[in-house]
């Protein structure tokens, strides 16, 4: 079991790095904005009131530290994912790590920002109430693949090979 948690974290923390060098890189070939984990953060400061939907998460009172809380939040929700997967993939899937399947699970992951993190942030549902819905939602989706490929990269250069069995 000690074998799957440190796929997992592995995995998650390898996708969530991927992820964030994809945002960078299109941050500075494209101009695209990254992520603001500030607000990720105010919105997880928040839960602890017991709100989960804001109208809009920029007009919330900052709270210390709101950033170092959204990025740890990111990574924290990236080793859960790992952890997820390699609970549900198991270790057959470790000893022949396969791309689609992981792929698939990369793109559900989207979900949980889509229907939880941005309604709660004021966005809507998939970035409903954005200025661009479905730009966003594609850049969402490349992203969750980004993510996956890290994932899967993370297991076939720090994981695959070691004893899974």
């Amino acid at each position: 079991m000690g074998e799957l948690v440190v796929a997992g974290v592995v995995m998650g923390l390898a996708g969530t790095v991927a992820m964030d060098l994809w945002g960078l890189l299109l941050e500075r070939l494209c101009g695209i904005g990254r992520p603001n984990w500030a607000f990720v953060g105010r919105w997880v400061a928040t839960l602890r009131s017991g709100r989960v939907f804001h109208d809009a998460i920029a007009g919330v009172p900052g709270v210390p530290s709101e950033a170092a809380i959204g990025w740890a939040f990111h990574y924290a929700v990236g080793v859960a994912y790992g952890l997820i997967w390699v609970l549900l993939a198991g270790r057959d899937w470790l000893a022949a790590p396969s791309f689609l399947p992981l792929w698939v699970f990369a793109l559900v992951t989207v979900g949980a920002g889509w229907f939880l993190l941005h309604p709660g942030m004021g966005l809507g549902i998939a970035q409903s109430k954005s200025a661009t819905p479905w730009r966003a939602r594609g850049l969402g989706l490349v992203a969750h693949t980004v993510f996956g490929l890290g994932m899967w990269v993370g297991e076939l250069a720090f994981i695959h090979g070691a004893s899974v069995a």
